[in-house]
Formats: C-alpha cells, sequence, structure tokens
C-alpha cells in the first residue's frame, strides 16, 4: 500500500477519473498496472483566494485490497461477568459495545427515554418551553449528543482508537465519508437512528437497557459499591460500576458527595452563543465565494488569551440551529447544531470564557463551578421572562453597550428576549468576551456586526467537577469497583473523546477483573 496526498481544486476533488490519473501520474504507474485508491483524508484549505482540497488517498497495486474497516465481533458471556452502566450516551454505548466484545454483559440505566420517546419531550421544550428533567437535549438514548449535531471532532492522538470509533459509527449505518473529512460531522437529523441501531445490537446480543431508570443511591461497603438504587425504590447488588452519566448530572455530583466519594472542582468555561448569517461566514471564510456545491459550509475556529485566560470558539455549528439546552424549567442554557447537510441560513458557535475555581467565590468547595453554571442559569431564566425565553444582544450593541430594540432574527424556536448581556455575567467574562470579540473581528473582518445576535448562556461546555480516578486502572481514588467516565467524570470532551473513555474503562475493568 502506498500512501500519497496533492492539492487539487474543490471541482477536481470530486471527479473520480481526474484523481485516478493523477494518482497513476504521481505515482509513475505504467497504463497495464492496475491498481485500486481510498480515500484517506480530505480537507478544505481556504487560506488562499484560490480554494484547495488537500487529498490524501492510500493506493492498492495489482492484487492488493484495501483493508476492510472494523466491525464489532461479540463473544459469548462468561460466567457471571456483567457491568452495570450508568447512562447511554456515547461513553455508556461504547462501554456496552466493548463489554459485549469482551464476554462481559452490559447491564445498563438511562435516567430519560428512548430516542423515539424523547423526540416528543425535545418538540414539546423547542415548541412550548416545557423542560422534562430527565428527557430533553442532554438526558436520554445517545446522550447530549443525539439531539445537538453529532459532530465527531476530537484531539485524541489515539488513532486507532478514534479510527474504532468512527468506523463503528460506519457499521451502524453512518455515511462513509466521517472516515475521510477532517471535521467529520454525522447531523442531528441521521445520529437518532443510528444511536437506535446501536441500542439495538446491544439488546441483541443479551444486554439490557432500562430507560427512565434514574441513579439515586450507593450503597458502600469496605471501598466498594455493594450495590446501587433506581427510583428510590429499586436496589440491585453491583460487581462494577462504569459511571457515564454526563456534564449535567448534577445531582449524580451531590449523591457522590452525600456519601463522601471524593469529588473536586475543576477548569470549565461558560460564555455566549453567537449567530451569523451562514452566508456572512462563507463570504468571509471562502473570499466571497458562495452557494456553492463543491465546497462546504465555512466553519471557523478562533482563540485569543484576555487576562491570560483562553477565550475561544467553542461547538461551531455552519448551516445550524441554536437548541435550548436546560434540564429544569427554572434555568436557560444554549446549545447548537446542525443537520447533515448543514442547509440552515444560520451560523453559530459558542464564545466561551475560561474559568479556574479561582475564578470564583470559595474556590475549595467542590461545587464552585456547579453554583455558578447554576446562579447564571436562572438569572438569564428571571431575566428572559421566565419561561425558554433566551436573553439576546447584537453583537455590536453589545460591544458598545447598548440594549437592542430589534433584531435581524434568531434560530432559537422558544424565542429571545432582548436583555443587556452585563446583566447575565459578572464583570470579569464581559471584559474577557468583549476583548476576544475585538481580537475575532481582525481574524474575520465584520465579525463584529448588528447582523450577529448573541444569545445567553453557553454554559454547558465540559463539566466543572472532576471525579478522580487511577490513571492506570480508571477506578475512582477511594472506591475500586466504581469507574468514572467520560464527559460527566471530567475526562473527555465530545462523541468521540467520550466514546473512547467508555471503551477504556470497559478494558481496564476486564484486566482488573480476570475471571
Amino acid at each position: 500500500m502506498k500512501e500519497i496526498s496533492f492539492y487539487v481544486t474543490p471541482e477536481q476533488a470530486k471527479d473520480e477519473s481526474y484523481l485516478e490519473d493523477l494518482i497513476a501520474k504521481k505515482l509513475q504507474l505504467d497504463t497495464s498496472v492496475s491498481f485500486q485508491f481510498k480515500w484517506h483524508k480530505r480537507s478544505i484549505d481556504a487560506r488562499n483566494k484560490n480554494i484547495r482540497v488537500l487529498c490524501t488517498f492510500h493506493v492498492f497495486l495489482e492484487n492488493e485490497r484495501p483493508p476492510k474497516n472494523y466491525e464489532p465481533k461479540f463473544d459469548a458471556f462468561k460466567a457471571k461477568k456483567e457491568v452495570h452502566i450508568i447512562g447511554l450516551g456515547p461513553a455508556g454505548i461504547f462501554a456496552a459495545l466493548s463489554a459485549l466484545e469482551l464476554g462481559i454483559k452490559p447491564i445498563v440505566f438511562e435516567r430519560g427515554k428512548s430516542v423515539k420517546e424523547r423526540i416528543k419531550d425535545i418538540g414539546q421544550l423547542n415548541r412550548k418551553g416545557i423542560v422534562n428533567k430527565n428527557s430533553n437535549y442532554c438526558f436520554g438514548e445517545g446522550g447530549a449528543g443525539t439531539y445537538s449535531d453529532g459532530k465527531l471532532y476530537t484531539r485524541s492522538k489515539k488513532r486507532g482508537a478514534v479510527n474504532q470509533v468512527l468506523e463503528t459509527f460506519v457499521y451502524f449505518g453512518a455515511d462513509k465519508d466521517i472516515l475521510v473529512e477532517a471535521h467529520p460531522h454525522i447531523g442531528t437529523n441521521k445520529l437518532p437512528r443510528i444511536v437506535s441501531a446501536m441500542s439495538d445490537k446491544i439488546i441483541e446480543m443479551g444486554g439490557e437497557i432500562h430507560f427512565n431508570h434514574q441513579l439515586t443511591d450507593i450503597e458502600i461497603k469496605d471501598d466498594r459499591i455493594h450495590s446501587i438504587t433506581l427510583n428510590q425504590q429499586k436496589r440491585i447488588k453491583v460487581n462494577n460500576v462504569v459511571l457515564a452519566t454526563g456534564h449535567s448530572a448534577r445531582d449524580i455530583f451531590e449523591l457522590l458527595h452525600k456519601k463522601q466519594i471524593t469529588i473536586q472542582a475543576k477548569p470549565f468555561a461558560l460564555g455566549v452563543r453567537v449567530e451569523h448569517s451562514q452566508e456572512f461566514i462563507d463570504k468571509a471564510q471562502y473570499h466571497g465565494r458562495v452557494n456553492d456545491d463543491f465546497i462546504p459550509p465555512a466553519s471557523y475556529r478562533l482563540v485569543t488569551q484576555v487576562d491570560k485566560k483562553g477565550v475561544y470558539s467553542f461547538c461551531m455549528c455552519p448551516g445550524g440551529i441554536i437548541a435550548p439546552c436546560a434540564t429544569s424549567p427554572d434555568e436557560v442554557v444554549t446549545n447548537g447544531w446542525s443537520p447533515s447537510k448543514r442547509n440552515n441560513p444560520y451560523a453559530n458557535a459558542g464564545i466561551v470564557v475560561s474559568i479556574e475555581p479561582d475564578d470564583l467565590e470559595n474556590p475549595k468547595d467542590p461545587f464552585c463551578g456547579v453554583k455558578f453554571q447554576k446562579a447564571i442559569e436562572q438569572k438569564a431564566w428571571k431575566l428572559g421572562g421566565e419561561n425558554q425565553n433566551v436573553p439576546a444582544q447584537r453583537l455590536a450593541d453589545f460591544m458598545q453597550k447598548v440594549k437592542s430594540s430589534d433584531f435581524p432574527r434568531s434560530s432559537y424556536q422558544p424565542g429571545i428576549t432582548s436583555v443587556e448581556m452585563d446583566e447575565v455575567f459578572p464583570e470579569f467574562i464581559i471584559r474577557r468576551l468583549r476583548n476576544a470579540f475585538l481580537d475575532f473581528n481582525k481574524k474575520i473582518p465584520g465579525f463584529i456586526t448588528n447582523d450577529a445576535v448573541l444569545h445567553a448562556p453557553e454554559s454547558r461546555t465540559s463539566s466543572p467537577i472532576l471525579i478522580p480516578r487511577d490513571k492506570e486502572t480508571h477506578q475512582h481514588v477511594d472506591i475500586k469497583n466504581l469507574y468514572p467516565c467520560a464527559e460527566g467524570a471530567g475526562y473527555a470532551g465530545g462523541i468521540v473523546s467520550a466514546a473512547i473513555d467508555g471503551m477504556n474503562c470497559v478494558h481496564s475493568l476486564n484486566r482488573n477483573n480476570p475471571y
């Protein structure tokens, strides 16, 4: 197998015959030599006016054949070998699939509903502002990623594990393009069906999934979890527990603290979600080139330093929608998502400020970050009208400290209310945001415009709590059969990294408990 990379125009990148001829020419292959080529990576280079596509291929000569993608292979269960998994987000799903491959029976408890039932509650949230505490954008089958985009970007350096996650998604129905694109993305319209297929396979192979089952108590004996209680009444003895409850399960943090299981405050980020027109972002990033079938809707990634702290774009959604992501009726939270085609007229992204415990009151309190999050979310709820309307302000008005009298548009479905951001956030966040926007406007001229609208807050970027665990065994530092996992424990930041952490926890569990 040979690997070859080269640049072509966006039009040429979609011409298979042209690419085949170019590969043969660059490898100096004689016309008598047969070969197959397979996309390895594809990325847009729009740094210059002449936009290019960087293409990387794997080329197989003569009788060589491209290797098949990873496909899970499930073993028969070993006697009495099982794991209880709390949460059916990416970490919980991939933990369960890994358990099946190791011959371990996964028994999963998810506080929320199945995808088919969950969509009804999300519809109520979007249209009527009704928040179901256990079935919303954050909780339910598939976790927060299911209805908030399905972006598969990751900074993980473990390419083997990353590829396994991506290939598993393809096995369960995702488009093969996610194996190739530099920024793979499934889309909110497609991910629910894939998540359901994963759950169906878990059940088909003998695993268990219990929806509407919320962890409410833990019994500890001899530094181990002896039993768990679901819905305050169903008590179950356990051998090992993978805790994959996500960054918004605040009641779990409270339960662990009550049981004197160590938790710690950790850095997180919080800010606003800004929405421009997609046409503006396309023009800015593609040097005026818009409505082009050969290039995807443009995105951006912005980062700067203010007061020696990071301010950066988060979860940028080209052709996307801003979603209401509250998990309690007395709070307002925003996030963003895009359909697979990214064909909505809006582009949105979180612009968030890095926050350390030392920025907050009582930094030694493990809940200092949670309390700060909640206070801002509840203040936003009150300022927005004590419903799911979100406080909003035009971006240029924010920079000039002027309350907006009207708005161009917003994709946020429940509605927006004119509020000055200075009323929502403390001064240190406002100062860092204003300075960051000045820098971003240099990087993307025209970024500061009254055609852009700020929505507040973007507050669930990551968990403000760390559940500490041993680096080698993945077990909690105090509780030997508890495996804190992924975003909710402070060890992941997105679908792919959460999935990898779920797999790692189960493999560690298997090593720690030989049968």
